[in-house]
């Protein structure tokens, strides 16, 4: 009954204390990887394109991290993949 009512007032299910989230999350990677969160956002969108030509998947809950440590940094990323796309490559 809650849902029904959200919906007709025009509540999103994306709100904003979600996108606060995402947006924290960001200004934390930059921080720990010297990146802009601009630059995240072109990866994260280019890994989409990408995989989505294999997979379909989940990219509301994709998440994507540069993780630092005193040597190195390293690409973290959570996709989750709903389906394997058929006749996007073959087996040869």
């Amino acid at each position: 009954m809650f849902e029904m009512i959200q919906r007709l007032f025009g509540k999103d299910s994306t709100g904003s204390k979600d996108i606060a989230k995402e947006r924290l999350r960001l200004v934390l990677v930059h921080d720990r990887a010297n990146v802009s969160p601009q630059f995240m956002e072109i990866l994260k969108d280019d890994m989409i394109r990408v995989i989505s030509n294999y997979m379909e998947i989940n990219e509301r809950d994709m998440e994507v991290n540069l993780t630092n440590t005193n040597s190195s940094v390293a690409l973290v990323a959570n996709i989750p993949v709903n389906r394997m796309k058929r006749g996007a490559w073959s087996q040869d």
